[in-house]
């Protein structure tokens, strides 16, 4: 579904930045329910949100479309995906697109830009592949064995690429428990998005991810500094700390913190428990 022409924006003032204009518009603008993701698990609605002479494309997924888990409170997932966007914005990556929580025509819901995925080329560009044999080669990284068809196998991989591995680190924080292909979303500019974070900060070890690539090796020094970053944020008081507990339990505040405590004590990717499934299903 492609999204619809946008309307050039307001001018910025010294006092609004277009950061700010833009959760303005997700929040107070009209939202007007264009069609359904049909491949969604929940209930996720493509809009479009207009305010004030401003137009944009979005997702508005109302907490009343919300399937129950066995394993996260009901009715919680739409502050979970604010959760994740307020994180990944402490990092100062932007891997999350603007997101924001308000009422719509189906009730409270989480409200989210859409993002415009590029098309992948043969030629480059590409995220995840499928290769014979047993190594990944160049550039790409080894996911697992995967069956494709008549009693064959081939090696299902990303590519190794800064966006992807940030990506990793991120949900590594967050303890994503749903990270698959099509949750990423390469957009213009080379900017890579992660969406669908529902299920994330759970308070147990839930990582679940295609992005084990670069389990067990060392972090880079980047994402030690926004670690570093994000143990203060999330301190006694800090400001990530005291937002998340709007939108996610104590306990799972607390968990949050202990993750960072523990990728930064180890210095490295985590490597999957061996207690969970560590790939999704599907995984693309």
């Amino acid at each position: 579904m492609s999204a619809p022409e946008r309307i050039p924006p307001r001018s910025v003032t010294a006092t609004r930045t277009p950061a700010e204009q833009l959760a303005e518009l997700l929040a107070e603008g009209e939202l007007t329910v264009r069609g359904r993701i049909s491949e969604a698990s929940n209930a996720a609605l493509y809009c479009t949100v207009s305010y004030e002479g401003q137009e944009a494309a979005c997702i508005y997924k109302p907490v009343a479309g919300e399937r129950p888990l066995w394993d996260f409170p009901d009715g919680t997932l739409a502050e979970r995906e604010l959760a994740a966007f307020e994180v990944s914005e402490a990092t100062g990556w932007g891997l999350v697109p603007p997101t924001v929580l308000r009422d719509g025509p189906y009730g409270e819901g989480m409200c989210q830009l859409w993002i415009e995925a590029e098309p992948e080329s043969d030629d480059g560009g590409r995220l995840l592949a499928l290769v014979d044999g047993e190594e990944p080669g160049p550039g790409w990284k080894a996911i697992a064995f995967a069956e494709v068809g008549e009693g064959r196998t081939a090696l299902l991989v990303h590519a190794d690429d800064e966006r992807l591995r940030r990506l990793a680190v991120l949900d590594a924080v967050i303890n994503n428990a749903d990270r698959k292909g099509g949750h990423l979303l390469p957009a213009d500019g080379g900017r890579l998005y992660g969406i669908d974070h529902g299920v994330t900060f759970n308070a147990e070890n839930k990582l679940r991810t295609l992005l084990w690539g670069w389990a067990g090796e060392p972090l880079t020094p980047e994402a030690v500094d926004v670690l570093t970053g994000l143990k203060g944020a999330l301190g006694e008081g800090g400001a990530l700390a005291v937002r998340l507990a709007e939108l996610v339990t104590g306990d799972e505040v607390e968990a949050t913190r202990l993750r960072v405590d523990a990728l930064l004590e180890s210095g490295k990717h985590p490597e999957p428990s061996g207690e969970w499934p560590a790939i999704p299903w599907p995984p693309v």
